[in-house]
């Protein structure tokens, strides 16, 4: 037995206004930590050791920083043939165009692919928060408690 199809949005479109010189030329996800890693690497790495192998990253300001980091998602093994890492950034179309108003207008406004997608369960993360969870176990408590949405927090 297989488990659920799972996507991972990983939001990391936002711009970090309050960090000033930090951001001006990167994203606020692509910024250094500890001199190796990149804010958005734990989010990812996450993802890598819960087996969380779709994850979908939502960009938006300065995206070419991020871009350039997460290359084909090779160091987090999401360069797959299905599934994978995938980009996506704010598009003109004929409905609703232009930057993302915030975190809720992102995923709303990428229902249609996600719907596409048809997971079982979506994952929504953010690409600046920095921790180590094990995904899967979240699942599985979101699984047997049966709601309809499960939000994790710390003490």
């Amino acid at each position: 037995m297989t488990g659920p199809k799972v996507l991972a949005l990983i939001l990391a479109g936002g711009e970090g206004g309050r960090l000033d010189v930090l951001t001006q030329e990167r994203a606020k996800p692509a910024l250094p930590f500890a001199g190796v890693y990149r804010l958005i690497d734990f989010a990812l790495s996450n993802c890598m050791h819960s087996g969380v192998w779709n994850v979908w990253v939502l960009q938006q300001y300065q995206p070419h920083s991020l871009t350039e980091h997460l290359a084909n998602g090779r160091p987090w093994d999401l360069d797959r043939t299905r599934g994978g890492l995938r980009l996506l950034q704010p598009y003109l179309g004929r409905s609703e165009s232009g930057w993302y108003k915030g975190n809720a207008d992102a995923i709303y406004r990428n229902k249609t692919e996600i719907a596409r997608f048809d997971p079982d369960l979506l994952l929504v993360l953010s690409a600046d928060h920095l921790y180590k969870l094990d995904y899967g176990q979240v699942i599985e408590r979101h699984l047997d408690h049966g709601g309809a949405a499960t939000l994790v927090t710390t003490r």
